[in-house]
Parts: structure tokens; sequence; C-alpha cells
């Protein structure tokens, strides 16, 4: 199954997260498919980039989405 997930970047205290697609059977960290874009919660308000378009390509295709990515993607209004 493929899901669209957070991949954990930055250092210790200070993450920041990128967007990426990944078999579910991967690590969290490992290796991913295709990045999506990037959400950094350090910052007020968050900074949040997606590539819309490559997002809904893979929704399309049956990707499945982490809670956490869901909520972002209704913040950028890529999904209802």
């Amino acid at each position: 199954m493929v899901k669209i997930r957070l991949k954990r970047m930055g250092g210790h205290k200070k993450p920041f997260y990128r967007i990426v697609v990944a078999d579910s059977r991967r690590a969290r960290n490992g290796k991913f498919i295709e990045e999506l874009g990037y959400f950094d919660p350090l910052t007020e308000p968050d900074t949040i980039k997606v590539n819309a378009e490559a997002a809904q390509k893979w929704l399309g295709n049956g990707a499945q989405m982490t809670e956490r990515v869901r909520s972002i993607f209704r913040k950028e209004g890529i999904i209802q």
C-alpha cells in the first residue's frame, strides 16, 4: 500500500518534515517514491509548501494519507 506521510528531518528539538509518498512497509525515514513538499511546525504560522498537482495525482491513484497529512492538505485546500 502506498501512503502519503511525513518524513522527519532536522536536528534535536528542531524538527521539520517532508511530505513524501512511500510504501507503507518502509521505515518512517526510509526510502520514498516522491517528495511532495515540506512542513515546518516551528514557525508562526506553520510553513507549508505542497505540490498540489502531484498530490492530486497520487490521491487519484489510490494513495492513503496519514491523519496529519490529511489536516495539512485540508489547510492548503487540496482536499475538502
